[in-house]
């Protein structure tokens, strides 16, 4: 009876590891580890207190994450305006509303310098606002193993009185080169109505590693249809 039980043992270990989505990752997102296992980090998110004070950025914090690659260490913040009212902003409705997003990247071995920075933002709405970055992202990736992260973002800004789609966009940026997939999320109508969903590659994808715009498609499949 033993002797029948450690074979099947063995096959049903071989089978939780063939199945163990960890694993299967590790070949293309750089994995979040625990921010206390210093010395296994690749990248993990820190909190407000744990960004240098010298760092200033726009916005209430959403998510920052810090990671090291071959430039050294990195730190990218996410932060959002909220609903208020920039004067910068043009307003033609009195009881209208404004909404920014903003995201950066520092290079922290670099007296904190400034990579790159993205903006978006929603001007003068009188109706309804749809503006995030999605709580997944950033997504960090090293897909062509030259050692240099890539930093995946992805968000929607709209503004509309129904259900209609809003626009998505997914930036990639790798060192300060950008790359950017723009269309818009799709709504369901129905059980097989269909709206929106399009998107359009900014042709720095067209002379990029064959992977970026493999994972770039698969990224928007996989959200195209959070609204």
């Amino acid at each position: 009876m033993r002797k029948l039980l450690l074979p099947f043992c063995l096959l049903i270990l071989i089978f939780i590891i063939s199945c163990n989505p960890k694993e299967q990752n590790q070949t293309n997102e750089i994995e979040t580890k625990d921010i206390d296992k210093k010395d296994s980090i690749i990248a993990v998110e820190v909190d407000s207190a744990q960004i240098p004070k010298s760092i200033l950025y726009n916005g209430n914090l959403k998510k920052a994450v810090q990671w090291k690659d071959e430039v050294g260490e990195n730190l990218v913040i996410l932060s959002e305006s909220g609903y208020h009212r920039n004067e910068k902003f043009k307003h033609e409705f009195d009881d209208s509303a404004d909404f920014e997003l903003f995201a950066y990247h520092f290079s922290l071995d670099k007296n904190n310098l400034q990579i790159w920075k993205m903006y978006d933002f929603v001007a003068d709405c009188p109706v309804d606002i749809e503006a995030e970055f999605y709580p997944q992202f950033p997504i960090i990736t090293d897909l062509d193993k030259n050692g240099i992260a890539e930093v995946w973002i992805m968000y929607k800004v709209g503004c509309h009185g129904d259900v209609s789609p809003v626009n998505l966009k997914l930036i990639m940026y790798e060192g300060n080169k950008k790359y950017a997939m723009r269309g818009e999320n799709k709504i369901q109508f129905g059980a097989n109505e269909y709206i929106g969903g399009e998107y359009k590659l900014d042709k720095a994808f067209d002379s990029a590693p064959s992977v970026f715009k493999d994972y770039a498609i698969q990224l928007w499949k996989e959200n195209v249809y959070k609204n």
